[in-house]
């Protein structure tokens, strides 16, 4: 399985692997932690329109996720492989492609 991972995310040890699978974990533990408080900051209740509520959580939790995930990743030393995961992420998110650059010869 560490196989995979390793090759999909280009990367060479089985401790790194462990680690970006624990950072993971972390920030979905703090997002879901976190999100009762922003929603109660927020006035998000039970009395609020399930659209409202829908689109709150997509935007502000889509952001808090993120960013939470550069900062525990900079805290366990895997800021350089977050943030590269961040702007793939959010390329595939906006819909953008990847550029490709044909080398020709002179």
């Amino acid at each position: 399985m560490f196989d995979k991972l390793k090759k999909r995310w280009n990367i060479q040890s089985n401790f790194q692997v462990f680690v970006i699978l624990l950072v993971f974990a972390i920030t979905g533990s703090a997002t879901v932690y976190l999100k009762k408080m922003i929603f109660d900051l927020a006035g998000i209740n039970q009395q609020t329109q399930l659209m409202a509520k829908v689109l709150f959580y997509i935007i502000v939790i889509l952001l808090v996720y993120n960013v939470l995930l550069l900062i525990i990743g900079f805290l366990f030393g895997q800021f350089r492989f977050f943030w590269e995961f961040e702007k793939k992420f959010f390329s595939r998110l906006l819909f953008r492609k990847k550029k490709v650059v044909v080398k020709t010869e002179n």
